[in-house]
């Protein structure tokens, strides 16, 4: 399975944190949290190395552009509607 620029570039990052973390180790020891990042690097890594044999996902088609008309509508559309929403037009006048 070819390897992406973007892989190439977290193996290469990743390289640099282990060495990075390493040296955090040889300043102050193995305490826990030393620990945990050496643990996260690891972890992260074989993500990464997971990341190696699944083939990247197919190239996004470009997104179709509808515009829409953003003139005022003509309200003669709409003469004889009843807005429903506050109980329609009473023509007679009584409810």
């Amino acid at each position: 399975m070819p390897v992406t620029s973007e892989l190439t570039t977290l193996h290469r990052v990743l390289g640099d944190l282990r060495s990075v973390v390493g040296s955090v180790r040889s300043r102050y020891g193995d305490i826990p949290a030393v620990r945990r990042l050496l643990g996260d690097v690891d972890r992260i890594d074989l993500d990464a190395s997971e990341l190696d044999h699944v083939p990247p996902p197919p190239e996004s088609r470009p997104v179709d552009v509808q515009v829409l008309d953003d003139r005022p509508i003509d309200p003669s559309l709409w003469a004889d509607a009843d807005d429903e929403g506050l109980g329609g037009y009473h023509r007679d006048g009584s409810r």
